[in-house]
């Protein structure tokens, strides 16, 4: 390691125990005003061994629950940092009008409590509660399908918190839809597939019916697991399968692209899928790409359709305010030339199990071909 990245190491991590100072203080302060709470050694403790429960977890096995504990910690950073500073200049002003610090830590710190609480309960609603968004798009193509029913799930991660009644209820709505394929644009798995194997989730999974099949591709965190091959394995088993850098035909009817991940430096083009598979422009061409940061180049590529996941629509508040200025479009419908892009706030969700300002989603896609002549 270099002399930069230990000054970065060293910095970031002055910097987080800064701040989780900051919010231990402010809890604690509450608690002294409001239960006369005197235990502070054994508060400090839990306060360290939250903020750093998610590494812990990661790097030492035996001790992999308290990742759990570690994903709810970071929600709770987050809200932390966006109310407390709110309500420490209410206490200070407050106290300028007269008010008695005690009184006013009480009651501004209870009423931040409150709003915590709801937070984490709507949050908690939002990332296990998924709703179906439907759209209906025409393509100027002919194709020996009229009409084709897309079902689109991305970003489950399923492992620990995203488990066995989230997948139960992916297959539930997605089989509800009856679509004649379903598309899975990354991020299936959270990381590693050691939970999805111990949890028998593949089992649920094997329940999705469509009738010209179920593909998906690699997501990042298919990658930052590092066990890609175990990873596809399992995913053959329950005849899903994933495309990589991969062009298949689908009867007369339309041609499906799977991208690797942008983790992956050496995928292909969207020109190199095009040019490389003899591809019939004349049909449709749909697409999978996990994260949308390419929809230029899909569009000047001849996609028609691209569905993509990755964002998240920054899960929780106002962190939306990031992925729309990094992505063209971060959630939702964009219209592009004769692109049709679709990009899912996820089925699942990473760390906390909580979104606020987005919600969980399977996307229902109605495609339309239309011949040119008749368009």
């Amino acid at each position: 390691m270099n002399v930069g990245r230990i000054v970065s190491f060293v910095a970031f991590f002055s910097i987080y125990n800064i701040l989780m100072f900051y919010l231990g203080w402010n809890g604690l302060v509450w608690l002294k005003a409001i239960f006369s709470f005197q235990y502070e050694a054994v508060y400090w403790l839990a306060i360290t061994i939250f903020s750093y429960a998610y590494i812990l977890g990661r790097l030492v096995k035996p001790l992999s629950w308290l990742s759990t504990i570690g994903s709810l910690w970071f929600g709770y950073i987050q809200f932390g940092l966006v109310l407390f500073p709110v309500a420490n200049l209410v206490v200070w002003v407050l106290n300028l009008t007269g008010v008695p610090m005690q009184t006013s830590i009480v009651m501004v710190g209870s009423a931040t409590a409150f709003m915590m609480a709801i937070i984490f309960i709507t949050g908690l609603y939002n990332a296990y509660s998924p709703v179906v968004r439907k759209y209906e798009v025409t393509i100027a193509k002919k194709s020996e399908m009229k009409k084709i029913h897309l079902a689109v799930a991305s970003d489950m991660h399923f492992g620990r918190l995203s488990g066995v009644a989230h997948a139960k209820r992916l297959v539930k709505m997605i089989n509800g839809i009856k679509p004649d394929i379903i598309l899975l644009p990354g991020d299936i798995i959270d990381d590693e597939p050691e939970h999805f194997q111990k949890k028998n989730m593949g089992a649920i999974m094997k329940q999705l019916h469509a009738p010209l099949g179920i593909f998906g591709v690699l997501g990042n965190h298919e990658y930052y697991g590092r066990e890609i091959p175990q990873f596809l394995k399992e995913m053959e088993k329950v005849d899903i399968r994933i495309l990589m850098d991969e062009v298949i035909r689908v009867g007369d009817s339309f041609y499906l692209l799977g991208r690797k991940d942008k983790t992956d430096s050496r995928r292909k083009s969207f020109q190199q899928l095009v040019n490389d598979n003899d591809i019939d422009v004349s049909l449709p061409l749909i697409a999978m790409d996990h994260q949308p940061a390419e929809l230029k180049e899909a569009q000047e590529s001849g996609i028609d359709l691209i569905v993509s996941g990755h964002t998240h629509r920054g899960q929780m508040m106002p962190n939306h305010l990031i992925t729309k200025m990094l992505f063209e479009l971060d959630w939702g419908y964009l219209k592009k030339g004769q692109l049709h892009a679709f990009v899912s706030s996820g089925f699942g969700f990473w760390g906390p199990p909580l979104r606020i300002g987005s919600r969980s989603e399977i996307l229902e896609i109605v495609v339309e071909f239309v011949d040119r002549e008749g368009y």
